[in-house]
């Protein structure tokens, strides 16, 4: 690439900061703040005082970067003193760190359990060049530039004798992301043959997603199979695409995501991987790390491509299964959740992982997602609005946010982003400017709603869709209201087996199950819980039952993904279905043709799947479909 060749991006992010959260989403970032995300490091050795990532003796790498890229942009966003002193304190070890070659970090690398092997393992540096990108834009800190510029001529004379191995072969793309960074800010062509050369040691996901060759439950360890793996590499070929417009990568993208939810896809919008890809059956399980490292892909993807499709995908994953897999109170995770869920607890499962993966706790299974689950919030505030090239502003979500951004012809401008989406459809937006400007405001009509509604200052607006977005130029003035509704209409999905799953907008709703919370092991404050079922679970749904949504009014309750204070809920009708049965300490298969003559007619109340950490999310079908009858 040469000077003056611009990225192959369709968009560009706001500087970290640059968008506050609101309402409910707000509340989820101060819950998190309370809880493990703003305390884990008094209570988990692991990052404490003794990590060599900020000097000492004990773990040395991944899982110190991995804490501190979830927590940076969280005390950023909340503009929270305390929280932005700690990770400081992570950031500016790192970069007083950096040797006169230009490498950083500590002198040796251990993990948990054993020292690294003398190879060179590029891996966790990675990460820590997403926390420095995060931490250049929050606060403009001139050393961040130099000191990355550093590090990167350094690999350029390593990587050769010293190349990708392991997991950083397969996530290459996360170097991929820094050096177009830093590049955009340099114009550095060093950076670009390094890149060129990442590239080629990287594992080719455009190849493995372009023809999928994995249709089936992997049995065994593969690089190219590990979720988490996956979930990174899906953002290689977008990456790449921005080097270089290839449109092989372009379809790649596409045609991979396509082929894993065919083939391991689950009813909440993710693929199954209880550590390897695992099928299509709602009782596997989804890796927590995965769930968030794809949130992060999925925003890449958007901002390189400006498709919301990709933002349809998003949404769903935040609002679903990332809320799932972590307690309401921010204290306790799963390591893998379910879609039908009826027990969380010590056994083995037909899964890779081990009997502790699905219980709530501090550590379950390993404890890359106790490092790794704080950067999904955080993150998915900092993607939910970005800038096209000529200074426009284009939604990717509409949950409840404040953005200050400078718009096209230097104009200051500010948006405040109001309504509680996804719980409720209508979105409202103020747009204030310190002078007039013409630009595009490019909305997101999300591929589920069959009938938008657009408004500005009272008066409707076409609506032509392109690439799931419709644009509005015109010459903004201060106090401009945009008004828009997205009407959401219950859906049933089918899935194996005639099974099916329910969803109203970006929300996947599924049958609670009650809780009986048991303690498995105690600590000082983030205990281990084993769940239980209190109430029963075996119910299918009537193929020609009708859904009711029942919204409730006024205020959100202060976390709404929980349950018994559901916002929006949905009434149905099913069955008991007395044969279906526990399989290997899971709910089993849903029945194919579940005998249900006997058996009375139910009224069901689904709440959002997020909210129910036991729950049936994809049930079987009693009876024919005949209408649809949903209201």
């Amino acid at each position: 690439m040469k000077e003056g060749l611009a990225m192959n991006n369709a968009w560009e992010a706001l500087p970290l900061g640059s968008i506050r959260a609101e309402g409910w989403l707000y509340n989820q970032l101060r819950i998190q703040a309370d809880g493990l995300t703003g305390h884990l490091e008094e209570h988990w050795a692991d990052v404490g005082p003794d990590n060599g990532w900020i000097g000492g003796n004990g773990e040395s790498w991944e899982r110190g970067p991995y804490y501190v890229d979830g927590l940076l942009p969280l005390a950023y966003i909340l503009n929270d003193e305390n929280l932005i002193a700690k990770a400081n304190r992570w950031v500016e070890w790192a970069l007083n760190s950096q040797q006169e070659n230009g490498m950083f970090g500590p002198a040796r690398i251990t993990t948990v359990n054993t020292d690294i092997d003398k190879e060179q393992d590029w891996w966790h540096y990675m990460i820590m060049l997403k926390v420095f990108m995060q931490y250049e834009e929050a606060t403009g800190d001139p050393r961040v530039i130099p000191f990355l510029t550093k590090f990167m001529d350094y690999v350029l004379g390593q990587i050769e004798s010293q190349p990708l191995r392991g997991w950083a072969q397969a996530r290459g793309a996360e170097i991929l992301l820094c050096l177009v960074w830093l590049y955009n800010r340099t114009q550095n062509e060093d950076l670009l043959k390094l890149a060129s050369i990442v590239k080629e040691q990287t594992t080719d996901w455009t190849d493995i997603f372009y023809d999928f060759p994995f249709w089936r439950k992997v049995e065994q360890w593969d690089w190219r199979t590990h979720v988490v793996n996956v979930a990174m590499g899906l953002k290689t070929p977008g990456v790449i695409f921005e080097l270089t417009g290839d449109s092989l990568d372009q379809e790649a993208v596409y045609r991979g995501i396509e082929s894993l939810m065919t083939y391991h896809g689950q009813a909440h919008g993710m693929f199954s991987g209880d550590e390897w890809l695992s099928g299509t059956s709602p009782s596997q399980g989804v890796e927590l790390c995965a769930v968030v490292e794809y949130m992060f892909t999925l925003e890449q993807l958007t901002r390189i491509f400006g498709d919301g499709k990709f933002a349809d995908v998003l949404e769903k994953v935040a609002f679903n299964v990332l809320p799932a897999t972590i307690s309401a109170d921010w204290t306790s995770h799963q390591y893998d959740q379910q879609v039908n869920q009826i027990v969380c607890n010590v056994a083995p499962r037909a899964w890779s992982n081990g009997p502790y993966a699905n219980v709530f706790g501090l550590e379950p299974n390993f404890g890359c997602c106790t490092a790794n689950m704080h950067q999904g919030w955080p993150k998915f505030v900092s993607h939910l609005w970005m800038k096209d090239k000529e200074g426009g502003l284009a939604a990717v979500s509409y949950a409840p946010c404040h953005v200050r951004t400078e718009v096209a012809g230097g104009v200051q401008a500010e948006l405040r982003v109001s309504g509680e989406y996804p719980f409720r459809e209508r979105v409202s937006m103020e747009l204030q400017l310190d002078r007039p400007a013409g630009f595009a405001m490019r909305l997101r009509i999300p591929g589920w709603c069959k009938s938008p509604v657009i408004k500005v200052n009272g008066a409707e607006m076409p609506i032509e869709i392109e690439h799931g977005y419709t644009a509005i130029n015109r010459e903004w003035q201060a106090g401009d209201q945009i008004e828009l509704s997205l009407p959401m209409e219950v859906q049933t999905v089918s899935r194996n087996l005639f099974a099916v799953s329910v969803e109203r907008g970006p929300l996947v709703y599924a049958l609670p199950v009650e809780e009986n919370w048991q303690l498995l092991r105690k600590r000082e404050r983030f205990n281990d819980y084993e769940l239980y079922p209190a109430s029963q679970w075996k119910y299918g749904l009537l193929a020609d039952t009708s859904f009711k949504a029942v919204v409730s009014e006024g205020e959100l309750p202060y976390q709404p993904f929980l349950a018994s204070e559901s916002p929006v809920k949905l009434e149905a009708q099913g069955k008991l279905v007395p044969d279906w049965r526990m399989e290997g300490n899971n709910a089993g298969t849903p029945p194919l043709a579940p005998n249900t003559d006997d058996q009375p007619v139910t009224d069901l109340v689904l709440v959002p799947y997020g909210g129910a950490k036991l729950r049936i999310g994809e049930f079987p079908l009693i009876g024919e479909r005949k209408t649809a009858r949903n209201r």
